[in-house]
């Protein structure tokens, strides 16, 4: 799609839509003139250069990417009438948008019922989950693995509650003998399981911790802020299919946590939370003396703890809902992409002689490192920082990132290097761009010219 076509159609759309009000002049105070505009505008887009291309094929570091041209026009557009979905009033289109959306969300995901909406963040979406969980088992904790994001340690705070880290398998995936181990004690009212790890892409086996959990009467709330959209591929036939066990089991949980600002093709930010029994709103009961008045339905600041949000990013996420639903024959094609991206390279490395892979990856991050001698950590870890420097600034850049392995993790899956240090920097590729697809080859040839040139 040509996107500056649909930009301007944007400006004409919302133009034609004010033009049915009575005219009015902007305020004196408002206006600038064309020429200082001019001048802060060269500054600002001068400024916007100093950046990371996250659009093009060899940028293969953190979890960025642009958003889709129909998100990029759908949140224009709103954002020139600029609604607040925190209440009706606020955001009429926009919130039914929202609603609509969500709903698509929630059967992405198998819940016949929900409550949900969408956030500003993954962690703001963590938070209402956790919150819920605190108010639903007052005075237990909350269990999370080694590896989960760290917000939800810092949300336990927050919230006042018992953190528990649980410690990991060989895979990065909760360790179940020292879960169940745990949830004997009876301190624990809540289990976060992830489904796709920050660092590895690791998916938490959901489907066994589920009866576990049934059974010492704790809940369960998944973490799939990343890896949620890859449900998509459950089961699915080829190279890119998915054991669809843990991903199935997400519909017998209590809670989930999804952000279409990383595979949903959304600008930043858009979370969104998802409880399976919409009872669970009467926790976020309040009301207010200036909102709610305009309707009977229920208002999303109802069932929200933050209050405004920004209307134009459900506005976004429904019109690219309408081109890329959230279906195997939708956006599915996208993350089929990038997990075919991520086995090729996985091949490629397994097959070099300058390359050692980290840890096979299970959806689109790539863990690896130069082989170096000495076999030690200390020199991992050089040789990684080194890689990933090096990648930025030569003729042909490719830009990494690293992932720190602790002494116990590289030990465990790497016994021949010797641990002489507490841990180890290894390189980290996130290949969420589709179009990572068919570039792996060049990047990985480049990746291991800079792992040569010692």
């Amino acid at each position: 799609m040509d996107l500056q076509h649909w930009l301007g159609r944007a400006t004409q759309s919302i133009q034609e839509w004010a033009d049915t009000f009575a005219p009015y002049e902007p305020h004196p105070s408002l206006r600038v003139d064309d020429d200082r505009f001019a001048a802060a505008f060269e500054e600002f887009t001068g400024r916007l250069k100093d950046n990371y291309p996250f659009f093009h094929p060899s940028y293969v570091g953190q979890m960025l990417k642009p958003p889709h041209p129909a998100a990029v026009a759908g949140y224009l557009t709103a954002m020139l009438i600029n609604p607040n979905n925190h209440a009706l009033d606020g955001g009429p289109a926009t919130a039914r948008m929202e609603r609509e959306a969500v709903a698509q969300l929630a059967a992405m995901f198998g819940y016949d019922t929900h409550l949900g909406h969408l956030t500003t963040s993954g962690t703001i979406a963590n938070l209402e989950a956790l919150f819920v969980a605190r108010e639903l088992h007052p005075g237990r904790g909350v269990a999370y693995s080694e590896d989960a994001h760290y917000t939800h340690g810092r949300m336990c705070r927050v919230l006042g509650v018992e953190g528990h880290p649980v410690p990991t398998d060989d895979r990065g995936r909760t360790d179940l003998g020292a879960l169940e181990e745990l949830l004997g004690t009876g301190r624990v009212g809540t289990v976060v399981l992830t489904a796709g790890t920050t660092g590895l892409g690791a998916v938490d086996p959901i489907h066994e911790v589920l009866p576990l959990a049934r059974r010492h009467g704790v809940r369960i709330h998944v973490d799939a802020a990343y890896g949620g959209f890859f449900t998509l591929l459950a089961g699915a036939g080829g190279d890119a299919g998915l054991p669809p066990e843990p991903w199935r089991a997400i519909a017998g949980c209590d809670s989930v946590v999804v952000d279409p600002h990383k595979h949903g093709l959304q600008p930043y930010g858009c979370g969104a939370v998802l409880f399976r029994d919409p009872e669970v709103g009467r926790f976020y009961l309040h009301d207010s003396p200036y909102t709610y008045f305009t309707s009977d339905e229920l208002h999303l600041g109802e069932i929200s703890l933050e209050c405004s949000r920004a209307g134009a990013s459900a506005a976004a996420l429904w019109l690219t809902f309408r081109l890329l639903p959230p279906t195997p024959d939708g956006l599915g094609g996208a993350l089929a992409a990038g997990r075919r991206a991520a086995l090729k390279w996985a091949d490629l490395i397994d097959a070099s002689e300058v390359l050692e892979l980290y840890q096979r990856p299970e959806l689109d991050i790539v863990t690896y490192f130069p082989a170096v001698e000495p076999a030690t950590l200390s020199a991992v870890d050089t040789a990684s920082a080194r890689v990933l420097g090096d990648g930025m600034t030569g003729p042909d850049p490719v830009f990494l990132s690293t992932l720190r392995a602790d002494r116990e993790a590289f030990s465990t899956r790497h016994p021949k290097i010797v641990a002489d240090a507490d841990g180890a920097r290894v390189l980290r590729s996130v290949l969420m761009k589709p179009e990572a697809e068919h570039h792996v080859e060049r990047v990985h040839a480049e990746v291991e010219r800079l792992a040569l040139s010692r």
